[in-house]
């Protein structure tokens, strides 16, 4: 049996893509710029919320010519006054949560967002004390994907690499774990294909969140 599981947030335990385009969508009207449709999103997240623009702005017509910093800036003050719009954990991901802390399996969150707004988003959507540990990034823990996070976080519960498990839905999630040396688990229900996660060697694809609890008890 596995002994941790770390996830990433956005596109895995929750659903944030509404949140994002939302934002999105406001900031770029805000500069005389057209709305890009909702799933276009998936492709523009994952990456930490500068990406993101930076990708928004290259996809819409006259995006290249407006101003990155401002539009960084106003993106995250607007993201940060409201960042809960439409927000939810994925069905069943509640369920897999308590069942894995039944088999005494450490869980964490390993996030591209700002170490505080990681543990604001978690708090508000989870609550204070379902995970063992909440991280984001820091000057400390650089973006994924780097492992140093998921390294400091095996190292905190106390355990081998190898015994951790590392669940994320996109390439920069699969590229995190298996650079830190952990068992990485795509999901499907998130910002990126199928494809994208084998292409980046995920150790396995589930499509359903109950898959993850049996690959920590059963898998050797």
């Amino acid at each position: 049996m596995y002994k941790a599981c770390i996830f990433d947030l956005d596109g895995t335990i929750a659903d944030t893509v509404e949140s994002i385009a939302y934002v999105g969508n406001q900031v770029l009207q805000e500069f005389g710029l057209s709305a890009l449709p909702v799933e276009n999103y998936n492709f523009y997240a994952g990456d930490g919320a500068d990406v993101l623009v930076k990708r928004m702005l290259e996809a819409v017509p006259g995006g290249c010519d407006a101003d990155y910093e401002k539009v960084r800036t106003v993106y995250r003050k607007r993201f940060a006054a409201n960042p809960f719009y439409h927000v939810k954990p994925f069905d069943g991901i509640m369920e897999l949560l308590d069942k894995l802390k039944k088999e005494n399996i450490k869980i964490a969150v390993l996030s591209n967002k700002p170490h505080e707004a990681a543990i604001e988003v978690v708090s508000k959507i989870f609550g204070e004390e379902v995970f063992h540990k909440v991280q984001g990034q820091t000057e400390k823990i650089p973006r994924k994907p780097s492992p140093v996070g998921a390294l400091e976080i095996a190292k905190m519960f106390g355990v081998k690499p190898e015994e951790c498990l590392y669940c994320g839905d996109t390439n920069t999630d699969m590229d995190t774990g298996k650079a830190a040396g952990m068992y990485t688990i795509g999901v499907t229900w998130g910002f990126r294909p199928k494809q994208e996660l084998l292409e980046h060697h995920a150790d396995a694809i589930v499509d359903k969140p109950q898959e993850i609890l049996e690959i920590a008890k059963n898998h050797r």
